[in-house]
C-alpha cells in the first residue's frame, strides 16, 4: 500500500494494519494517508487539498 500524497510504502503491523489512516472524500471515496503526511498537513481539508 502507497501514500496517495508522497507515494512512498506505508508500513504494517505484524496483524497486516496500517500505520496511517484513511481520508474520505466528498464522494465518498478513501484516500490512504501515510503518518508523516497527516501530521505535516494537519486538518482532512488540507489533506484532500493536497490530493
Amino acid at each position: 500500500m502507497k501514500c496517495e500524497i508522497c507515494k512512498e510504502k506505508i508500513e504494517e503491523t505484524f496483524l497486516k494494519k496500517i500505520l496511517g489512516t484513511y481520508v474520505k472524500d466528498s464522494k465518498g471515496k478513501k484516500h490512504l494517508i501515510c503518518k508523516q503526511c497527516q501530521s505535516k498537513a494537519g486538518s482532512k481539508e488540507e489533506i484532500l487539498a493536497k490530493l
